[in-house]
């Protein structure tokens, strides 16, 4: 038999794991009144992740470095391209079903993110 929770949802816990599903580097630790580490959002990572410009604002403590926000700019940008395989670098063309791709690595990660989701063992 489960036990009863005796309380409602905690909406603002259901809220942070919605947006980390979308934008989990947006997600951060706090602690809370007990002093226990609980998940908050980084409320400037997210705005800077939903501007196609660099939002001005101060940078704390983390894996950061100069350019990060233009860094962040430039991986939310559409590209135009299409992945073309290099048969002379693949091993075994006619017959396998690895592919050897080669390329800038932010414009393939981009490129296979959609079309390859769920598909892809290596990189």
């Amino acid at each position: 038999m489960e036990k009863m929770r005796m309380e409602s949802v905690d909406m603002t816990e259901k809220n942070i794991e919605k947006i980390e599903s979308l934008f989990p580097n947006c997600i951060t630790e706090s602690l809370d009144e007990n002093g226990k580490l609980k998940k908050a959002i980084n409320f400037e990572v997210l705005k800077q992740m939903l501007s196609n410009e660099i939002i001005d604002g101060d940078e704390a403590y983390e894996f950061t470095w100069v350019g990060k926000k233009s860094a962040i700019v430039e991986a939310n940008k559409p590209i135009r391209k299409t992945l073309r395989p290099c048969i002379e670098e693949s091993v075994d063309w006619n017959n396998t079903k690895n592919l050897y791709i080669e390329g800038d690595n932010l414009e393939v990660l981009k490129l296979l993110q959609e079309s390859y989701l769920g598909s892809i063992n290596l990189i």
